[in-house]
């Protein structure tokens, strides 16, 4: 079980960090994180001859941190109506304030942009995670995207690592140099 924990010990406080954004509570995140890691654990073979178990660990904690999330729907209104919880150690302001801001987005559109622009996962993939189109993936990052300018205070309405979504033809006529780039 080497391989176990040394992949833990790589991965653990990065996969409670995305959940955490995702899910505004830094003890789900930690408790999804484990029950997560503790059922990687019971097929750990299976998951490691699979190829990388991260997004399968990933996977499971964001469902069992949105399940809990739902069903304390009451506490968590109450965590919101007294304010943010205090900066934890290893986060840097900065990612409260983000943290902060994605909470007031639509659960759906605040798992898109953690998927795609904090882990780097191609709309595709961020699709087949969510169980989503890439065109619904399309629009909830536009419309999340907006959402965090005015949340952030950015008067552009996107945050500075904004990255167009732009169809073939814009691409295209782009490419050309054409108006819409």
């Amino acid at each position: 079980m080497t391989d176990f924990d040394q992949f833990y010990t790589a991965h653990v406080h990065r996969l409670v960090a995305i959940v955490y954004t995702v899910t505004g509570d830094a003890a789900e995140a930690e408790d999804a994180v484990q029950e997560a890691f503790t059922r990687a654990w019971l097929r750990w073979d299976r998951l490691v001859a699979d190829g990388d178990p991260t997004p399968w660990i990933r996977t499971v904690a964001m469902r069992l941190a949105v399940s809990t999330w739902r069903k304390s729907r009451n506490r968590v209104r109450a965590h919101f109506r007294h304010g943010p919880p205090a900066d934890l150690p290893d986060l840097a302001p900065d990612h409260v304030a983000l943290v902060a801001a994605l909470r007031k987005l639509k659960p759906e559109q605040r798992r898109a942009v953690v998927l795609h622009h904090l882990l780097d996962l191609p709309v595709e993939e961020v699709a087949r995670e969510t169980g989503s189109t890439s065109a619904a993936v399309r629009t909830r990052l536009v419309r999340a995207r907006r959402a965090l300018g005015t949340h952030l205070g950015d008067t552009r309405a996107a945050p500075k690592t904004y990255r167009p979504i732009r169809s073939t033809a814009q691409q295209e006529d782009a490419a050309r140099g054409g108006a819409h780039a």
